[in-house]
């Protein structure tokens, strides 16, 4: 019972994360299982079927606050089912620990590019022209899903950065239509789990532990999303995008845990100092169209 009640609060606090910014419930959740001794194909199933209630609350919770692109879901939905489909159908025959580290590479560097993007605007609004197509959706869509099976979590990380980068969505959209749109990877990725090993090697309590304390932290996430400006939001996201592959690199690398944690320690405090700073960027531009709107109406009364 300690346990299911310990994992409930893990699928609240990785939900908490995975809803405010588009990644991070996946791999937050089949780390501790894995670390617990729950074999890889085992613990990846059970949070895919818990994916599959907290992403629904998740994404009903995103529209009703108007964070959500219905279009990208649309053309995300199939490619991403087929891919979680496919990479849990043949995840036991699978070692992605090869390519592991290069994909985690091109996210990283993404990452930083999504910082910069965000903070070289200075004072000004940051701007969303279009919006992304067939050609990045239907390629991001089958590997996000592919490698969110394989490694318990991936299309956030992979969705998330991609779109931030591209530049076509706002911060809130991208989080929102990528949250809605992993209910159907979950469902792919599950169906693919049931079919490679059967209901028996589904761990159901994990899976309910995990679903409760996702369900109680979505529409507080969706919330968040909601209410967070743009540029902090952008940050906040490409922070998390550093820490979680820069930690997966060190380890590719063979790095000791000692020089792991130093490394992320100083990452986090550097990403923090970040935040703060994009903070104090959002209070000034506030205050600069405020000072510019008054003097609109002074102008204009004269």
């Amino acid at each position: 019972m300690r346990q299911l009640i310990v994992l409930g609060f893990v699928g609240l606090l990785a939900q908490l994360i995975d809803g405010s910014l588009g990644m991070a419930y996946g791999v937050t959740s089949t780390t501790l299982l894995l670390a617990a001794g729950i074999a890889p194909a085992t613990a990846s199933a059970a949070v895919h079927f818990s994916e599959i209630g907290t992403s629904l609350v998740s994404g009903i919770s995103h529209h009703k606050f108007g964070n959500v692109d219905w279009k990208t879901v649309s053309i995300l939905a199939i490619p991403g089912f087929v891919g979680a489909f496919a990479g849990a159908t043949f995840l036991t025959s699978l070692n992605g620990d090869a390519a592991t580290p290069w994909i985690s590479g091109i996210l990283l560097a993404l990452g930083i590019y999504v910082i910069w993007r965000f903070l070289a605007l200075g004072g000004r609004r940051p701007e969303f022209k279009g919006r992304p197509g067939v050609k990045l959706l239907v390629p991001m869509g089958l590997v996000g899903g592919a490698l969110d099976s394989i490694g318990g979590g991936g299309w956030g990380p992979v969705g998330t950065t991609t779109l931030l980068s591209s530049g076509r969505l706002e911060p809130r959209k991208v989080v929102g239509s990528i949250d809605t749109s992993e209910f159907v990877v979950a469902v792919g990725g599950s169906l693919g789990f049931l079919f490679a090993l059967g209901s028996s090697g589904i761990e159901w309590s994990i899976a309910g532990a995990l679903l409760v304390g996702g369900v109680i932290a979505a529409p507080i996430a969706a919330w968040l999303v909601k209410i967070l400006p743009a540029r902090v939001l952008a940050i906040a996201a490409g922070g998390i995008i550093i820490l979680t592959n820069a930690r997966t690199i060190a380890l590719a690398l063979g790095a000791s845990s000692t020089t792991v944690t130093i490394t992320l320690i100083a990452l986090a405090a550097a990403w923090i100092a970040l935040i703060v700073h994009a903070v104090r960027l959002e209070r000034r531009t506030r205050q600069t169209e405020s000072l510019t709107e008054v003097g609109a109406e002074v102008t204009t009364g004269s």
